[in-house]
């Protein structure tokens, strides 16, 4: 099978990737791709918000499948276009893909049909929104209703921070007419997990867990990133937590999807608190995350090319999803700088890796045959391995054998988990 992939970061490399181990993966076209995906696929230069393009592409080339990764197209409407042309798709329909395109949408989605999640209030003006902040309590959360590349959710410790915020969303529209509402949370407790799950709108398999690291700093501090490493599985996900998470959490909200009628169908990312209470959910995803995708598809031993069909076709069954029972860590060498200002042009030195090894290139570009930095996350060195801890050295390693020009990275990625099984 043609394959098209729309994306052009590290988690399409890691599906990309994945989809090649497959006896029926035939060609797969990347659109836009970049300069590491290159090696694995061919790379077109469109965007992936460019559905006209997309669409011109595909009538063309007449691909036997696409996988549709981005929030942004999967919110415009990207897979609704080509399956119009016959062609068949993974991920949801843009009035599925809402559930991460708005949430004040899935806010409301989960207080109607009762799934766990903090207390909120929208605003639609900054006056309203700073006039509640002025009695709220703090710590308190202020997220964009809209799509904001990973960095809408600020958590303000203090009244001060809180109207900046409210103040740069509403006001400043630092993520355009995303932040044209916002939510007031309460502050939720406990640590975070990641699940993302396989549905075709009736069964939800989850794969494994993992453990992002969003501070650009060690410790956890410093500004919100996309992303600066995670591992899995994580280890404060237990048996006990997961089942409940199926029952209270998953499982309804497909459901309410369906109630909706918005029937869910690809990839549904949880992003879920584990409070004193019990898990919570912070946040949906309409697709694969990233960088969790880097660590959960390495782990991943079935065929991902027939599962996505099984999720297409409606015929998806907890059988056909098997993960490995080893560990992953993925250590992202980010631009010195970002999430802010950076620079890039800098040549990247790639090594040889191992089995156990590999490197999802996210921003970086070819010129003159030589792979050159174009982001502000550059790759991700990734590793597995039978336990964590040596999954993380191993990562580590890989690291210390890439190279570019102002490259920066945490050192302390899965420390917390490492602390969480005792062995830190």
């Amino acid at each position: 099978m043609d394959i098209l992939v729309i994306g052009g970061g590290g988690r399409e490399h890691a599906v990309i990737r994945s989809l090649k181990k497959s006896k029926r993966c035939g060609k797969i076209w990347c659109l836009p791709g970049n300069g590491g995906i290159a090696a694995d696929a061919e790379c077109v230069p469109v965007k992936a918000t460019d559905l006209d393009g997309i669409a011109a592409f595909a009538r063309e080339h007449r691909p036997d499948f696409a996988v549709v990764t981005p929030d942004d197209p999967l919110c415009m409407g990207c897979v609704d276009r080509l399956e119009e042309m016959g062609i068949p798709c993974f991920g949801p329909r843009a009035d599925a893909a809402v559930i991460e395109g708005s949430k004040v949408f899935s806010k409301r989605l989960m207080e109607k049909y009762g799934i766990p999640t903090a207390k909120s209030r929208v605003f639609t003006d900054a006056p309203s929104a700073l006039a509640y902040l002025a009695e709220t309590s703090y710590p308190a959360v202020v997220k964009a209703d809209g799509l904001a590349l990973g960095k809408g959710a600020v958590v303000a410790y203090t009244r001060e921070e809180a109207e900046r915020a409210v103040r740069e969303m509403m006001v400043e529209k630092v993520f355009g007419e995303s932040g044209s509402r916002v939510l007031v949370e309460e502050f939720l407790t406990g640590p975070e997990v990641s699940v993302l799950t396989f549905t075709d709108g009736k069964a939800v398999v989850p794969m494994v867990s993992s453990m992002d690291h969003k501070r650009a700093r060690d410790n956890d501090e410093g500004l919100n990133t996309g992303g600066m490493g995670t591992i899995a599985p994580d280890p404060y996900y237990t048996p006990q937590i997961a089942a409940r998470c199926m029952e209270e959490i998953f499982l309804p909200t497909v459901r309410a999807m369906n109630a909706e009628g918005r029937p869910f169908c690809g990839c549904l990312y949880f992003g879920l608190m584990l409070t004193p209470q019990g898990p919570k959910v912070i946040e949906y995803n309409c697709r694969f995350g990233d960088p969790e995708t880097q660590v959960v598809l390495p782990l991943l031993k079935s065929d991902l090319l027939e599962i996505m069909l099984a999720v297409r076709e409606g015929r998806l069954t907890a059988d056909m999803v098997r993960f490995s029972e080893g560990a992953a860590c993925c250590v992202v060498l980010a631009s010195e700088g970002y999430p802010k200002h950076y620079e890039t042009g800098f040549e990247i030195s790639l090594p040889e890796t191992e089995e156990y090894e590999d490197i999802f290139v996210a921003g970086a570009k070819r010129e003159g045959g030589k792979l050159l930095t174009a982001g502000g996350r550059v790759l991700g060195a990734v590793a597995t391995a039978d336990d964590l801890r040596t999954a993380v050295g191993r990562a580590y390693a890989l690291a210390d054998r890439i190279a570019f020009r102002n490259a920066y990275r945490r050192s302390d990625i899965g420390k917390r988990a490492l602390l969480a099984l005792g062995e830190e």
